[in-house]
């Protein structure tokens, strides 16, 4: 059985940093792009970060420059590595892995989703 564990998650004040992980077990992930996702109350899900297969990674505009995604395919492992928190940053944050090597922004494109780890940034 395939799953998704983030951990990480916590409350932190604006300014101040997370660091998120998401272990994968059930089979491996190295071939395939693997991406974080956020929901805010009220909010549809919103695309993070991902990482393909090659280490290339992408963003989301509000977020760059201040998130970092990065993999470790010996542990199976993809982190979030969040600097500058912002109460706008509050959300469910979602690891989910692709289909396929590339990925993408949209939500269809990952069929594999961890359960979620809670960030709640205070101004």
């Amino acid at each position: 059985q395939v799953q998704l564990v983030e951990s990480g998650g916590g409350l932190v004040q604006a300014g101040g940093s997370l660091r998120l992980s998401c272990a994968a077990s059930g089979r491996t992930f190295s071939s395939n792009a693997m991406g974080w996702f956020r929901q805010a109350p009220g909010k549809e899900h919103e695309f993070v970060a991902a990482v393909r297969w090659d280490e290339t990674t992408y963003y989301a505009d509000s977020v760059k420059g201040r998130f970092t995604i990065s993999r470790d395919n010996a542990k199976n492992t993809v982190y979030l590595q969040m600097n500058s928190l912002k109460p706008e940053d509050t959300a469910l944050y979602y690891c989910a892995a692709a289909m396929g090597a590339v990925g993408g922004r949209t939500t269809y494109e990952y069929n594999y989703w961890g359960q979620g780890t809670q960030v709640t940034v205070s101004s």
